[in-house]
């Protein structure tokens, strides 16, 4: 597996990726604008665009995306970005990481992996208490935020989604 940041080689991929998810109806959670952006090449360069605070759209936040790719055929098989500090809503509702994963590669370990992956690059960026939050009812997500050392702190109602978050405290 490699986890890493979005080129262009992977164009055709993330839109497989963008569309299977379309399709089901799933949440694109860790994707950042992803789910506005039918064109590949502008989501890399927004994703790009988004590292820095000098470049990033207004109302963000600095964070680095990650795509999570299988080795043996090249495919993205999951998602991860994670945010370098909060604004008012991150610090409530949406944390430091968000990630998915494809809905025809669940339940195969790849999202314990990513966020393995993604809490060494939180120590990276200096982030040694990373908040991370899944909706109440998305059991594979606590799972692996448990797996990865997640302490429960408390759940949140997000009114604007009308849903309940649950948030959870890794230490690094």
């Amino acid at each position: 597996m490699r986890f890493i940041e979005p080129t262009i080689e992977y164009e055709e991929q993330i839109r497989i990726y963008r569309q299977e998810f379309l399709d089901t109806g799933s949440s694109m959670d860790g994707t950042g604008a992803l789910r506005r952006m039918e064109d590949p090449k502008q989501w890399i360069e927004h994703s790009l665009n988004s590292m820095k605070k000098e470049t990033i759209p207004d109302g963000l936040v600095p964070a680095t995306q990650y795509i999570f790719v299988r080795e043996s055929d090249n495919k993205i098989v999951g998602m991860l970005q994670i945010r370098h500090y909060f604004n008012d809503f991150l610090e409530k509702y949406g944390g430091h990481i968000g990630y998915s994963v494809a809905p025809s590669e669940r339940r195969k370990g790849y999202a314990t992996q990513m966020l393995q992956h993604g809490l060494e690059k939180c120590k990276e960026l200096g982030i040694y208490k990373v908040l991370i939050t899944c909706d109440y009812d998305n059991e594979g997500s606590r799972k692996t935020i448990l797996k990865n050392g997640g302490v429960y702190e408390s759940t949140v109602h997000e009114p604007d989604e009308d849903i309940d978050l649950q948030r959870y405290w890794i230490e690094i």
